[in-house]
């Protein structure tokens, strides 16, 4: 009974600390596929963030693992081919980064080989997984999907602007996880007597017209439900946010970090870094199906006080020392 007891306190922690790898028990070069929707520099610093997730457990690049990465640079319809290709590979592993569409077209091109996923929605809500506890087939990874996110961004943003009494929401509707997202913060609108306006942008080349739609529409804040594209165009949003004096709610600290106003949200760079223990296990026998969905265990909110200054906007004491982090 008590060597039964070591073995699942082993199980259940074996996630959480360093294992030993592939570097200890030589096995030849193993091929990891990453597989992203675009090259921007943002997945740039995911992939070195997952790459130095591996180094931590003992990998050396070339030695014994390489990384085939293959991106839609942009065009979502291009990673169901990218996908095959790292199958006709024959990777150890693909890594799905960037969200849904990643982890769509990983799982629909093979059935046998694991897949990763560093971030996704509730992948029990999108048919991805069995359960946290016990995903079954061939994937598992990490979730954002936390308790009612969407309803704390909202709250946040209202006490950081209490005057706000109609809040857009931005979204991308050809994400899944949108629907849920929406769910969350119509509730919270009705806990904060704010009226919710629904903005949608299925690419960049909507941003303009969305923003215009806010205009006419006369938001009094902005909250960011951010899919892989909106993620990755951070930058552009916080400009015309930005233009129109909007204050911006995003869900990482790379929108606080492009300019706009805060944000609340799991650190997606720690997230990465995670998923190399989910690869470390997976190169070493585990099966993806044994190995539990990582939920968000800590939530960072960053405040940009420059941004806040732009906008005339007094950020509430209580709010600062909250704070993760303030950019001055």
């Amino acid at each position: 009974m008590k060597r039964r007891k070591l073995l699942i306190a082993f199980g259940l922690s074996a996630l959480g600390a360093p294992l030993v790898s592939l570097a200890q028990t030589p096995a030849g070069v193993r091929r990891i596929g990453f597989l992203v929707p675009s090259s921007t520099p943002l997945f740039k610093g995911f992939l070195e963030a997952f790459t130095q997730g591996l180094r931590e457990l003992g990998y050396v690049e070339g030695k014994n693992f390489v990384i085939e990465q293959r991106s839609a640079e942009g065009e979502n319809s291009r990673l169901p081919a990218l996908a095959a290709e790292l199958v006709a590979l024959k990777v150890a592993v693909i890594v799905a980064a960037g969200g849904t569409p990643s982890i769509l077209a990983a799982r629909n091109a093979t059935k046998t080989i694991p897949i990763v996923f560093p971030t996704s929605g509730d992948p029990v809500v999108q048919g991805l997984v069995a359960s946290f506890a016990r995903p079954g087939g061939n994937l598992t990874g990490l979730s954002l999907q936390g308790p009612d996110t969407a309803g704390k961004r909202l709250e946040l943003l209202k006490q950081i602007v209490p005057h706000a009494k109609r809040i857009a929401v931005l979204t991308n509707p050809g994400s899944p996880a949108a629907l849920p997202f929406l769910n969350e913060a119509q509730t919270a609108a009705g806990v904060l007597r704010v009226e919710l306006l629904l903005i949608e942008a299925r690419a960049p080349a909507d941003f303009d017209g969305a923003f215009a739609e806010l205009g006419r529409k006369q938001a009094d804040g902005l909250v960011i439900f951010e899919d892989a594209m909106l993620l990755a165009e951070s930058s552009r949003l916080a400009t015309l946010a930005a233009k129109r004096k909007l204050p911006t709610m995003g869900g990482s600290e790379f929108v606080t970090a492009a300019g706009g106003l805060a944000s609340y949200g799991p650190n997606r760079n720690e997230m990465y870094r995670r998923a190399a223990a989910y690869v470390d296990r997976i190169l070493r026998g585990a099966k993806p199906a044994d190995l539990p969905v990582e939920m968000p265990l800590k939530y960072d909110l960053v405040i940009n006080k420059r941004t806040a200054k732009a906008l005339g906007v007094v950020i509430p004491q209580s709010i600062l020392l909250r704070a993760n982090q303030v950019i001055d």
